[in-house]
């Protein structure tokens, strides 16, 4: 068992699941990984992806919005702890050494952004910086751990430019509009994972995530699809927030999971941001046709006020469209699963999942990721 402590709970742990690995000796030994936040809806699938490859795998997760059933229930290369972060990274000692650190832990979905700043701020800025401060002395050789860090479209804020590309000006609200909050907290992310990589030679990659959907996303925290499709398969009216004009872009989770460590791997990808995601264009309004075509479904349209969802003047972007030259130039990224496939997916995952009734969400926001486990 894991030598950490009793606070933190380990339901599924390896035999090697602990202890210093030997990869910097022994390059054929197996990769240690470390996900934070891997038991959400990105996470599981990067999880899956890493155990396939012959990874050891750490997970840290707290499940305030990730479910431990995303992951398998036992597996002699997985260990998971139920922890908050910052406690567990204290608690894993300085034999725990890590060949790759995937940080996807953070508080993601506009609706909580705008209910609660506070916990975004805290989860956001405070948790990556302690990670970044144990990926420099926990990597399996004399030098630090490579790191990916999770950031979003959500950084460039309401700037009008189409497509986004990575070094294009930023542009946020005023800091009355909450709204704004969780792409200044994730740009703060950037700045510290680049700074660690320029100073301290911290071979980071940063990853902004475009509209990120697929099986195990849920509904819960504004993710427009996973909504729609919900009401498709009941018949029920699909709710379109404001004109159901805004523009966005949709990417499978399962594209994104396999390009992560493509990119942490790949040393000019190292002190850079890449944007991910598909630049194939929809409306919403368009989106919600595509669901309702997609499964056949009797479903109508519904379209409401944003006031109606959220505080007076709340303000969204007409279009997000990433510029995904500089990943296709680093490592080929094309993606290769359609939307109407992942539409389908999603359908059939609900399905074979008890479905959880929620509160309305808003359709049509930009949401890239699901949850404190993504």
């Amino acid at each position: 068992m894991d030598p950490l402590p009793s606070q933190i709970r380990s339901p599924s742990a390896g035999p090697n699941g602990s202890g210093a690995s030997s990869r910097s000796q022994n390059p054929s030994s197996p990769r240690r990984s470390l996900v934070t936040g891997g038991s959400g809806f990105i996470g599981s699938h990067l999880v899956a992806n890493l155990l396939s490859r012959g990874d050891h795998v750490t997970v840290i997760d707290d499940l305030s919005t990730g479910r431990r059933s995303n992951l398998p229930a036992t597996h002699e290369r997985l260990r998971f702890f139920e922890a908050d972060l910052a406690s567990a990274l204290a608690a894993l000692g300085p034999g725990e050494r890590f060949d790759e650190i995937y940080h996807l832990a953070a508080a993601v979905g506009v609706k909580l952004i705008v209910e609660n700043p506070a916990r975004c701020i805290h989860t956001n800025i405070e948790l990556t910086s302690r990670l970044i401060e144990f990926a420099m002395s926990h990597g399996t050789g004399q030098g630090p751990a490579p790191t990916l860090i999770a950031s979003s479209s959500e950084v460039y804020g309401k700037a009008d430019k189409t497509p986004f590309s990575e070094e294009d000006d930023v542009v946020y609200g005023p800091t009355s509009r909450t709204r704004w909050s969780y792409g200044m907290t994730k740009a703060i992310d950037e700045y510290l994972a680049l700074d660690a990589f320029k100073r301290l030679s911290l071979p980071a990659v940063v990853v902004r995530f475009f509209n990120t959907t697929g099986p195990r996303q849920v509904g819960s925290y504004g993710m427009v699809l996973p909504s729609f499709v919900a009401s498709a398969l009941k018949g029920e009216d699909l709710n379109i927030y404001g004109d159901g004009q805004q523009t966005r872009c949709f990417v499978d989770v399962r594209d994104v999971a396999s390009t992560l460590p493509k990119l942490i791997a790949q040393p000019r990808c190292h002190g850079r941001v890449m944007n991910l995601g598909s630049d194939r264009s929809f409306t919403i309004e368009g989106l919600a046709d595509l669901v309702i075509s997609t499964l056949g479904s009797r479903s109508g349209k519904k379209f409401i006020p944003y006031d109606a969802a959220y505080s007076a003047g709340f303000e969204d972007l007409r279009r997000r469209v990433p510029d995904l030259s500089r990943i296709r130039a680093a490592i080929g990224f094309a993606p290769t699963i359609t939307l109407e496939q992942t539409i389908r997916d999603i359908a059939a995952d609900m399905s074979a999942t008890p479905v959880v009734r929620v509160a309305p969400v808003a359709s049509g926001l930009s949401n890239d990721s699901g949850g404190v486990a993504r």
